[in-house]
């Protein structure tokens, strides 16, 4: 007969000693927890001290969790508010890139109705307009300067006119078209106008010199009476321009007249007017030439 295997039954008694103290150590957990629970039925306050107890023991791990939780809600909320912000900011630069474009356009809107405006205002002065024109180029780098208008003989310009803008006087007519004309300007080496100073009546002829600028030439020799910054319109004698049509600004006083800047810059010049000569008998008679008897080209 074999014998008996002590082994496995020394192992069998192992476990069921296991199992064994697991049941009593449930068993004593569930009296205990049966007698707090029975002992806080009958009287809470006894209890109190260990809830507090506990609930400080478990406050640290609480807080550091609410602690991750806040800081990975903020810390996503950050993320997802940069990228909105960046996203606003963007659509914000658009917009105020179109609001400049559309302010530039405005304010060039605004620019060429107040010149429109100003030109066709002409119509109201002394001398009735003969045509507008636009002044389409000039000429600025040679001694001789002069422009071009989009108006011909078709609208009535002829050779002598002068061409206005609404600043001042620009120039004569020199050659017309059908469609276009040629200025000679006021700063033409071959220009000259008889002028008077606006505040009395000082008068002067303005010359044009090579470098853009007119030379104001005194009548009456003697002190001279210009001051820089005075403003000279045309006096109307010759008969070619009207009267009190503004001309130049002295700039630079010399010992006969003075060095001035023209007033209405062609440069700067959109439209313009051409007047009728202003009083056409009296450039007829100053173009007689006493010899031939004959009327000067």
């Amino acid at each position: 007969m074999a014998p008996p295997n002590i082994r496995g039954s020394s192992s069998n008694r192992k476990a069921q000693l296991s199992v064994f103290t697991g049941y009593l150590v449930a068993a004593a957990g569930a009296a205990i927890g049966a007698a707090l629970l029975i002992i806080s039925l009958w009287q809470p306050q006894a209890v109190a001290g260990l809830r507090t107890m506990v609930s400080d023991a478990a406050a640290p791990i609480g807080q550091a969790g609410a602690s991750a939780r806040t800081g990975g809600k903020s810390f996503f909320d950050a993320i997802a508010g940069y990228y909105r912000a960046g996203s606003k900011n963007a659509a914000l630069e658009q917009e105020m890139q179109i609001a400049r474009v559309k302010l530039a356009e405005a304010e060039a809107l605004k620019r060429e109705n107040l010149r429109l405006k100003a030109t066709i205002g002409l119509s109201a002065g002394e001398a009735k307009p003969v045509a507008l024109a636009r002044l389409i180029g000039s000429t600025s780098s040679s001694a001789r300067r002069f422009a071009y208008i989009s108006a011909g003989t078709a609208d009535g310009v002829k050779p002598e006119m002068a061409v206005v803008s609404p600043m001042g006087l620009v120039g004569r007519v020199l050659e017309a078209g059908g469609h276009s004309s040629r200025v000679m300007l006021l700063t033409d080496s071959e220009s000259m106008v008889p002028v008077r100073r606006a505040k009395d009546d000082v008068v002067a002829f303005a010359e044009g010199r090579a470098d853009g600028s007119l030379r104001l030439r005194l009548i009456n020799l003697g002190i001279n009476p210009i001051r820089k910054g005075d403003v000279f319109v045309t006096s109307g004698a010759g008969g070619l321009f009207r009267p009190n049509v503004a001309v130049a600004v002295a700039d630079v006083v010399t010992k006969d007249g003075a060095i001035a800047r023209v007033i209405s810059n062609p440069a700067a010049t959109d439209y313009v007017s051409i007047e009728p000569v202003w009083q056409p008998d009296a450039v007829r008679m100053l173009r007689v030439q006493p010899a031939s008897g004959k009327v000067g080209p």
